[in-house]
């Protein structure tokens, strides 16, 4: 019951915390003019500060360690539970962190070029597979059990970079890259607890617990009043290393630590990721098809494609947080009574035919525009 309160307590430090440090962010990004600059590209029509990520990682580590320090001093922390593999998994993902934090701040404030960033991420990525955290089990998903560590690994490095990369490409609209985290951490801190991995859990939810207080500011905040703050790359790399390390961690089979309570994990942490990471491959695939780098940025993402079809960003956020939602319940409750791989499937499948309907929609949208303009 300790733990409980623990995560409760590193919650609201977290909360804390960063209601506390977002508004001085702001006072320094209007005195040193660190503005995201509306373009072609952008939603937004007037210069917004985008240094709201600066206080995701600093508060995640600081609430993290202090809380884990208690939890050693109080004993409740014994060999048996966080091992000297699991000390080295957290060493690494702040490690990792650290590199992303820097190049997001570099990004954020005068630019990186893509490839440094590339190069940065896999090298993150990296850090898993070295203190032995890698996919190696597909869990019968099409009919895929144990993988080999000399495929396992690669795919690892690769999955990471692409999950990071989805959560910094979906923030597009005020609060969609940060609700969308926001549920993922929430569902795996849940897992987590639910197996007894409170380590986890507590920096899932002080996860969450730093995002809230951004999430305040970027969707309700007023920009008139100098009130609203996007959270850049280096918010946005943040999250997406931190969920990928949560992937990783529910979808590695450990003999005696059988996660398959929810159904095959790999299914369950594809579908609370199903959003964003099949909005980039369609996006991507989209790019080569039309013959463009895949990494050249437009305006074809998911969000986008719902302000094509008339909606507001509001309402385009919750649209699609509901639409992401609906998923992850579809997916909970069918891998209890289907075959993971059909369930798998199946979202594929409803998502190709939802995009399909988009773009019928969003015709219709633009011709009923141009109908009212020649009018």
């Amino acid at each position: 019951m300790a733990n409980v309160y623990i995560l409760i307590i590193a919650f609201m430090v977290a909360i804390i915390m960063g209601r506390i440090i977002i508004p001085k962010i702001l006072i320094i990004s209007f005195r040193k003019r660190l503005f995201d600059v509306p373009d072609a590209r952008k939603v937004h029509n007037r210069p917004i500060p985008r240094l709201g990520g600066v206080t995701f990682f600093p508060v995640i580590v600081f609430t993290l360690t202090l809380v884990t320090a208690f939890r050693v001093m109080m004993n409740e922390i014994h060999y048996e539970v966080f091992t000297y593999k699991m000390a080295c998994e957290f060493l690494f993902l702040v490690a990792g962190l650290t590199l992303l934090y820097i190049v997001g701040i570099g990004d954020d404030l005068v630019g990186v070029r893509y490839s440094k960033k590339f190069l940065v991420q896999i090298i993150s990525a990296a850090f898993f597979p070295i203190v032995g955290l890698y996919i190696n089990n597909f869990y019968g998903v099409f009919g895929i059990n144990e993988i080999p560590a000399w495929i396992g690994m690669p795919f690892t490095v690769v999955l990471v970079v692409f999950i990071t990369n989805a959560i910094n490409l979906i923030d597009g609209i005020d609060g969609l890259a940060s609700g969308l985290s926001m549920v993922a951490l929430a569902i795996f801190g849940g897992i987590f607890i639910h197996y007894g991995l409170w380590n986890f859990a507590i920096l899932a939810f002080i996860c969450v617990g730093v995002i809230i207080p951004f999430f305040a500011y970027n969707v309700f905040g007023n920009a008139d009043r100098g009130r609203k703050i996007f959270m850049g790359d280096t918010g946005s790399l943040t999250l997406g290393y931190i969920i990928s390390f949560f992937v990783v961690k529910y979808c590695m089979y450990i003999p005696g630590e059988d996660m398959q309570a929810y159904g095959a994990p790999v299914v369950v942490a594809f579908t609370v990721l199903l959003v964003p990471c099949l909005d980039v491959v369609r996006v991507f695939l989209r790019r080569i098809r039309n013959g463009k780098s895949p990494f050249l940025p437009d305006k074809t993402h998911i969000h986008h494609k719902f302000l094509d079809m008339g909606f507001t960003p509001r309402t385009a956020l919750i649209t699609i947080q509901l639409m992401s939602a609906a998923f992850c319940i579809f997916s909970l409750v069918a891998v209890k009574y289907m075959d993971n791989t059909l369930v798998f499937i199946i979202d594929i499948v409803v998502w190709v035919g939802l995009n399909i309907w988009f773009n019928k929609r969003i015709a219709k949208h633009k011709a009923q525009t141009t109908n009212g303009q020649q009018s």
